[in-house]
C-alpha cells in the first residue's frame, strides 16, 4: 500500500474562502484549496508553499497549520493511505494566476459549494474555516464517497 503526505491550503480574506477548479490528475473538475505531494526533503510548510505557487502563482501570508487529514482511499484502483497537512492564510502576495493544473476562484464562506467538491469536505471544511485545530480519519471507497469518518478536536 502507498504512503504519502500531501498539503492543503486555504486562503479566508474578507468572508471568502479561495477555492480552485482541479483541471487534470486526481479530483479533475473538483473544487478544492490548493497543494499537492510533499516532495522528499520537504517540510510540510516547504511543501505548501512550492505548490502553491506552481498551481495559483502567490505566496500565502499569515499562514497556520490547523488541520492533519488521514485518508484511507483509492487512487487509480490501488488503496493509498495519505496523510494531508492542511494550512490556512489570511492573505497572499502576488498575482493569483491560472495554471495548467488549477482555476482559482473566490467564494463566500457562507456559500459553500459542497456539490462540487470531495464528499468529505462538507464534514470538516466549516470547522477549519470557524478556526478549529483537529485531525480526522477518513475512509473513503473507489469513487471517493467517503463511508467512515472521525474527528478529534485539540481546542
Amino acid at each position: 500500500m502507498r504512503m504519502i503526505r500531501t498539503t492543503l491550503l486555504y486562503i479566508i480574506k474578507d468572508g471568502k474562502i479561495l477555492l480552485a477548479e482541479k483541471k487534470r490528475g486526481f479530483g479533475a473538475g473538483k473544487l478544492n484549496g490548493v497543494g499537492g505531494k510533499i516532495e522528499p526533503g520537504e517540510s510540510e510548510v516547504q511543501g505548501m508553499l512550492r505548490e502553491c505557487r506552481e498551481e495559483i502563482g502567490v505566496t500565502p501570508i499569515n499562514l497556520e497549520q490547523r488541520a492533519v487529514l488521514h485518508f484511507d482511499l483509492f487512487y487509480k484502483g490501488e488503496k493509498e493511505k495519505e496523510d494531508t497537512y492542511v494550512f490556512v492564510a489570511s492573505d497572499y502576495s502576488g498575482e493569483l494566476v491560472e495554471s495548467e493544473e488549477m482555476k482559482p476562484s473566490w467564494y463566500d464562506i457562507n456559500k459553500l459549494p459542497f456539490e462540487r467538491m470531495f464528499s468529505d469536505d462538507e464534514l470538516w471544511l466549516n470547522s477549519l474555516i470557524e478556526g478549529k485545530i483537529f485531525e480526522a480519519n477518513v475512509v473513503m471507497d473507489e469513487n471517493f464517497n467517503t463511508t467512515s469518518f472521525d474527528i478529534d478536536y485539540k481546542n
